[in-house]
């Protein structure tokens, strides 16, 4: 039996904040997949140019808090170098992540940029397999 590999990332209502989820047919692909949903709540991601690389690493006990540490490290990137970040490749081994991050500096009339993201937070934090096999991250994150 073929299973359809699907990677995909989409935003969900949660009140005044927003929930970011991603799905790749491995747990890598899911949290590349959820970074380009946090990127997608501040603008186009088709805007987004890859001109600089930046390498980004976080280590944590579970694959939860993992993807806590790893979308407010983007945050945190991306406020400190005023950049936005539109590809990823994530790698992780036991509790310890290593990612490169493509993007560009912040271009206000080009980007658009809807909102500033605060942080990830522990709101409908998941990090799972699902039945099809596929793995799904997801939080909220504060706007």
């Amino acid at each position: 039996m073929s299973v359809a590999i699907r990677n995909t990332w989409e935003h969900f209502a949660h009140g005044a904040d927003i929930g970011v989820r991603g799905i790749g047919p491995t747990k890598e692909a899911a949290f590349e997949q959820i970074a380009l949903a946090l990127t997608g709540v501040i603008t186009d991601l088709k805007s987004v140019r890859p001109d600089v690389a930046v390498r980004i690493t976080c280590e944590a006990p579970t694959d939860d808090l993992l993807l806590v540490d790893w979308l407010n490290a983007l945050v945190y990137e991306m406020a400190t170098r005023r950049m936005l970040f539109g590809a990823f490749v994530v790698t992780i081994e036991d509790s310890r992540l290593q990612a490169t991050a493509w993007g560009e500096a912040v271009d206000r009339v080009r980007h658009e940029p809807a909102v500033e993201i605060k942080g990830a937070t522990y709101t409908a934090l998941r990090v799972e397999r699902l039945e099809d096999g596929h793995w799904l991250a997801q939080c909220v994150v504060d706007v």
